[in-house]
């Protein structure tokens, strides 16, 4: 292989950092389940790019996906913000950016296939953003809200875990539809922050005496819709308060990530019959059509003002696990994301 000059081609060889899971996670994860190992990349052939992770994120479900997802020994998977630094393929020149499925991993040789490019992102507007409120967690929110749920102007909506990067998204354009909006979190800080986004009310679930009566006070009649991102013993309180005929969109159920022994009960089915009430669980991927006009709508509202972007950092690849453990505590306001 030769350049321009006619001398041999200097080949560039890049060793990757990678995050592996040793071993599947039995209750809260670990230290112990992760391993620190160096990769020897390929130089990219016709068709691939070589990428560099500029952010990571870490998300809820990453905790249940990896045992379905994944075997022990693989590199943890998980979205990043990249740089292209070497290409072989058009689509994706040097020097431009691309959100894409690589795992936990420094760098990444690969086609192109999982890539969405960044052609027209603003230069004033922060990369990692595309990780968070305009990125998967902001298009789980507007798809809940319009089209699982259906939600309309003038109605109640309860939404829990409603600081993390779902709810706060969430909240937000239950706002903008002209709804009334109450949110449960997990600090007084965090119930801060939810006052600041607008939110009608908002309570700390862990430091209220009753949690039924917390969701009556903030709207004593009822609710039309409920965003669910908790499950667990919280998701049969509110239940209990929903209107007649209410919507439930089943997010996430943070609460049982890491149960070793399953919950049990009390189970929803009489509450569902007699209030007729309609549940639906969801992931955004459903609506991926959708996603390149979605995303433009997040953008708008943020350059508008109207969506606020709280962003949790870690800086340091070596502390993705302390960050992915840490949003699982709890820790984050906002997108949990890690700065390379």
């Amino acid at each position: 292989m030769e350049n321009s000059n006619g001398c041999p081609k200097q080949r560039t060889m890049v060793q990757a950092k990678t995050w592996i899971l040793t071993k599947h996670f039995d209750g809260f994860p670990k230290d112990s389940n992760f391993e620190l190992r160096l990769e020897q990349l390929p130089e990219p052939k016709d068709g691939e790019v070589l990428l560099e992770a500029l952010f990571l994120s870490v998300d809820p479900y990453m905790r249940p996906f990896s045992r379905v997802r994944m075997t022990e020994e693989e590199v943890m998977i998980g979205t990043q913000v990249a740089k292209v630094i070497q290409s072989n393929n058009p689509a994706f020149p040097v020097g431009s950016h691309v959100v894409g499925r690589c795992g936990w991993r420094t760098h990444t040789v690969c086609d192109g296939t999982n890539l969405t490019p960044m052609p027209d992102w603003p230069q004033d507007v922060s990369m990692s953003l595309a990780l968070g409120a305009i990125g998967m967690p902001g298009l789980t929110a507007l798809y809940g809200i319009e089209e699982v749920l259906g939600l309309q102007a003038g109605e109640t909506l309860l939404v829990n875990a409603a600081a993390g990067a779902v709810g706060s998204v969430v909240g937000q354009i239950a706002k903008m539809k002209g709804c009334k909006v109450v949110g449960s979190a997990g600090s007084d800080a965090k119930v801060a922050f939810l006052k600041e986004l607008g939110f009608d009310e908002a309570f700390n679930y862990k430091t209220v005496g009753s949690l039924e009566q917390a969701l009556k006070k903030a709207s004593p009649d009822g609710y039309d819709c409920y965003f669910e991102n908790v499950g667990g013993p919280f998701s049969s309180v509110a239940m209990q308060q929903m209107k007649n005929f209410g919507r439930i969109a089943v997010c996430g159920g943070i609460s049982l990530y890491n149960d070793t022994t399953p919950q049990t009960g009390p189970y929803p089915h009489l509450a569902m019959i007699f209030k007729q009430l309609k549940m639906e669980g969801f992931m955004q991927s459903r609506w991926e059509h959708k996603h390149p006009e979605s995303l433009k709508r997040l953008m708008a509202w943020m350059k508008e003002g109207k969506l606020q972007c709280r962003e949790h950092v870690t800086e340091g690849f070596e502390n993705m696990p302390a960050a992915f453990m840490g949003m699982l505590h709890g820790e984050n306001i906002g997108k949990a994301i890690v700065k390379v």
